[in-house]
């Protein structure tokens, strides 16, 4: 699965875009330099959220929508179109 894809079945289970997810993480004092743990214990407890999908959203929350240019097209399963996730929604994504 896409690290895209990630955050478009966590939008899918939640009603939350990623966008959102990381202003309540910033809401949290959540952001660059938190540890993983405390993210994903949140997002369990308060999402439901499985490791997998609470670590794509670590990422973000962390780090930014930008991944690794490893994963660009590489056409490998985790293969994205693009270094720069889609924070804002799967319907408004350009790149479907």
């Amino acid at each position: 699965m896409s690290f895209q894809a990630y955050l478009d079945n966590i939008e899918s289970k939640t009603g939350l875009t990623p966008r959102q997810f990381v202003d309540l993480a910033r809401d949290r004092g959540f952001g660059p330099g938190t540890k993983a743990t405390p993210i994903v214990e949140w997002l369990a407890a308060d999402y439901g959220l499985g490791r997998g999908h609470a670590m794509a959203l670590v990422h973000v929350i962390t780090k930014g929508p930008e991944i690794s240019r490893k994963h660009v097209d590489s056409g490998s399963t985790h293969s994205d179109p693009s270094d720069t996730l889609w924070l804002d929604g799967a319907a408004t994504n350009p790149n479907r």
